[in-house]
């Protein structure tokens, strides 16, 4: 007798385990039931629909081969059955059934399984402030809504709008909204900085300021407290600190893992709603699989259950299920949280905990970070790229790593070699240092920026070089008269002099003149070194380091990284 299998949920997990089951046992009696019209769509690609480059919904629906993943086309491709606009109810797990509603009729419906898949995935955290509910309030979860959103912008309705929450979604809405439409955005965040969780307060610092350098007003630390309304529709949000016009509001403020149909059905959830599973993707019910947004899953770098809602995460966890779902034995051992995200002109990515994500999770971290071209330098095209390791001090363990660049795909490369090596093994520095990539003067420097920066935390390790952020530097140079410190600039003389002319504190010594001026040192005060990355002014520490100077600390990522964090001396 053929095997019944019932899947709940049809956006990414879903689809994708049928699918697989289907490829491996075809004989399996499958049907996917899904609350929503629209199924087995890139929910990633929504704000890019809204920004106008995906042009249509059905191109956020259709397979590589250009066919529309519709009923029909599971269907009559894929062999299983397709109930869309059908909400599971709950499940009884004793008689092994599921009960469906039809959304638009009203009935119910049992269906028997032999085993089944949870994929109820997340829905977006809305506050339950005043306002919530009015009109042209909206998440941007669902096609549907992005359909609205685009509509509006398409026929000149909003010319101001707010998102609240500075995540990977809020961002890139607020890219859409203010590169193609030329709406005036502002990003409420309650954090202290944006993209909270992924990026370091440092790199997170330079990403508010691309958006504020694009036009976008970015509000972080802030709450919101209401939202007012006129004639039915938002027109004005309330924050701690202000009050805001907008003529559309997206929440964007975090997911809730949909767990609350498995928590009533007595399977074991985590205090936060997400759904357990184990390393083969099943629940405390043996006969039951979840993945995707509605579950938690090991974090390898700390070893405890954690929750990272990403499609590309939900799809490879769909293929490991539908393999378990025909007789296999496939695992999905966790996961480091890798992420890419593109702004105005810059991009961030990132694999691994950030330094304060680290310390968070009880490791005894630090980080560097490293500005360096892309390139070898010689090359005729090259940009600068910064990249930010985190390391557990004691044991040298690289814990992850950030970055920042105009060049995506380049950036994306140097991240994703690291977060191979962190998914299978405890790299160290050295590890880093010696990490084998591709070179060739068009894609990479001989000591490409991975190495380069893993050098630099091993020097900082070690004791070689005092190193500090570049928004601690700019705090020493605003409290100068405080601290006493001797600023030196070690770019070439043409940077330097310039700023030492608007200011004497500042002082041109460039690296080709330092040697033989070092007696231009004071020896009785701390020093404080910056160049255009960083490299030239260590080449300088060392310098004075043979000369007996103890006291001296080195910003990393130089002029370049201040500058992209907005801030100046």
């Amino acid at each position: 007798m053929a095997e019944k299998v019932v899947v709940i949920g049809g956006v990414a997990l879903g689809p994708k385990a049928a699918c697989r089951c289907m490829r491996l046992a075809p004989d399996t009696e499958l049907t996917l039931v899904d609350e929503n019209k629209l199924i087995s769509y890139g929910g990633c690609g929504i704000p890019y629909f809204v920004s106008g480059e995906v042009q249509t919904v059905d191109a956020l629906r259709s397979t590589p081969y250009q066919v529309l993943r519709d009923e029909n086309f599971f269907r009559d491709l894929k062999n299983f059955t397709v109930r869309t606009q059908t909400r599971a109810v709950s499940i009884d797990r004793k008689a092994k059934t599921v009960r469906v509603r039809d959304c638009i009729t009203g009935q119910e419906d049992t269906l028997p399984y032999d085993k089944l898949v949870i994929a109820t995935g997340a829905s977006p955290r809305v506050p339950p402030v005043p306002g919530h509910d009015l009109k042209n309030v909206l998440t941007l979860t669902r096609l549907e809504a992005a359909d609205s959103i685009r509509k509006a912008c398409e026929a000149g309705k909003v010319s101001e709008a707010v998102i609240v929450g500075g995540g990977f979604i809020g961002l890139e809405a607020a890219v859409a909204l203010a590169d193609m439409w030329g709406v005036k955005v502002s990003v409420v965040e309650m954090a202290g900085q944006v993209l909270p969780g992924v990026l370091s307060n440092t790199l997170g610092i330079m990403a508010g300021a691309d958006l504020i350098q694009h036009g976008v007003n970015v509000y972080p630390a802030e709450k919101v407290l209401k939202l007012e309304g006129k004639d039915g529709a938002v027109f004005r949000v309330v924050t701690e600190k202000r009050t805001i016009s907008a003529q559309l509001v997206i929440f964007a403020a975090g997911f809730i893992p949909n767990g609350q149909l498995a928590k009533d059905a007595g399977l074991d959830v985590t205090p936060f709603g997400a759904i357990m599973v184990d390393e083969h993707m099943r629940t405390s019910d043996p006969n039951i699989y979840s993945g995707g947004d509605c579950c938690s899953i090991r974090n390898i770098l700390t070893g405890k259950p954690g929750y990272m809602p990403l499609g590309s995460m939900a799809n490879r966890q769909g293929r490991v299920i539908g393999t378990n779902l025909a007789g296999g034995d496939a695992t999905f051992p966790g996961y480091v949280g890798t992420w890419a995200v593109k702004l105005f002109e810059k991009s961030f990515a990132g694999a691994g905990l950030t330094v304060e994500g680290a310390r968070k999770a009880g490791f005894d971290a630090l980080s560097v970070v490293n500005e360096q071209v892309d390139r070898a330098h010689f090359y005729p095209e090259h940009g600068m790229m910064g990249l930010e390791l985190v390391i557990e001090k004691g044991t040298k363990r690289v814990l992850g790593i950030q970055g920042v660049s105009a060049n995506g795909d380049a950036l994306k490369a140097r991240v994703d070699a690291v977060a191979t090596v962190l998914q299978f093994a405890k790299p160290t520095v050295q590890d880093i240092a010696n990490l084998e990539v591709s070179y060739a003067p068009p894609f990479a420097a001989a000591m490409d920026i991975v190495n380069a920066v893993a050098n630099v935390a091993d020097n900082v390790l070690e004791g070689r070089m005092r190193a500090i952020n570049g928004d601690e530097f700019i705090k020493l140079w605003q409290e100068r008269e405080k601290n006493g410190i001797f600023f030196i600039d070690a770019r070439p003389a043409k940077a330097g002099l310039a700023m030492q002319e608007k200011n004497p504190d500042w002082h041109a010594i460039p690296l080709e003149e330092f040697a033989r001026r070092i007696n231009e040192v004071p020896r009785d005060r701390p020093v404080a070194l910056v160049c255009n990355t960083g490299l030239r002014a260590y080449d300088c520490l060392l310098v004075l380091k043979r000369n007996g100077y103890d006291d001296v600390v080195n910003a990393m990522g130089g002029m370049q990284a201040i500058k992209m964090m907005g801030l100046e001396p």
